[in-house]
């Protein structure tokens, strides 16, 4: 008996030792494929569109994964400029992508891939009884605007300015709204934020940023075309890319009659019609 214990005790052993072989030997046939990892540091008001992209290219790529970095434009170009990792750079204007060419930060030429007009808004209850552009101009109004820095911050100076030419608001409009300032944000959606919840009586945003999360909780004054400003949005692979072959991926779908339609569906402008159905 006791002979016979242990013949089976050397026989579970010996069986054992040929399942983990077995299971070692497989896991080195058939390794875990790594996924790559795509960096897209994009312009904030690109949230919405480049979420779906992204989403499409994974489909499109199963051993992909697209990480996206939302911010200011001018957080992102100082962010790769210190060394961050990104393989991709969309900015909300021409200036910070620019910089960015102009320091060796991007390979090749960067494209215009979708263009974007201003709007105001204003909460729904209106506490500040705003009808009109002009009273932006009035006294004790809470004007809240993106930082200079900001593209969206820019345009929104710009197109106060280019008002004043009309006779409607006078010469001294743009500094009168100006003088209204309380809050200047780092990025667009912070505009947003602040007027949604009421913290400020009006903002200058993107017409991309009306969505319907948010349409719901403002009102919306147009900005005559005369005056307002055509924002061109640039795309560039940026130089030191970790993942250069799925960098350019990515920009050829933005580029895309795919890409151009998810575009203005989110609300931009695309640069390329989109296919007709």
């Amino acid at each position: 008996m006791k002979r016979g214990r242990i013949v089976a005790a050397i026989a579970r052993l010996a069986l054992a030792f040929v399942f983990a072989w077995a299971s070692t030997s497989a896991a080195q046939t058939h390794p875990t494929q790594r996924k790559t990892m795509l960096q897209v540091f994009a312009a904030a008001s690109l949230s919405d569109a480049f979420t779906e992209i992204g989403r499409r290219l994974e489909r499109q790529r199963p051993d992909l994964t697209v990480r996206m970095n939302f911010a200011g434009s001018q957080q992102l170009a100082t962010q790769i400029e210190q060394g961050a990792r990104a393989d991709v750079f969309a900015a909300a204007d021409e200036r910070w992508m620019a910089r960015a060419t102009g320091r060796g930060l991007v390979a090749g030429e960067p494209s215009i891939f979708a263009r974007n007009r201003l709007v105001l808004i204003i909460p729904r209850t209106n506490p500040a009884r705003i009808h009109r552009l002009q009273d932006l101009a009035r006294g004790g109004v809470k004007l809240v605007l993106g930082a200079d820095a900001a593209p969206v911050g820019r345009y929104s100076r710009i197109a106060l300015r280019n008002l004043t030419r009309d006779p409607a608001f006078g010469r001294d409009f743009a500094t009168r709204a100006l003088r209204n300032v309380v809050s200047e944000e780092e990025n667009v959606k912070s505009v947003v934020g602040k007027v949604r919840l009421g913290e400020a009586d009006a903002g200058i945003v993107y017409g991309s940023d009306l969505t319907p999360s948010v349409a719901r909780f403002i009102r919306v004054l147009e900005i005559p075309e005369s005056s307002n400003v055509l924002a061109s949005y640039p795309i560039a692979v940026v130089k030191d890319a970790k993942e250069p072959d799925a960098a350019r991926a990515f920009v050829d779908l933005v580029l895309s009659r795919e890409g151009q339609a998810i575009l203005e569906r989110r609300g931009l402008i695309p640069v390329t019609p989109a296919q007709p159905r």
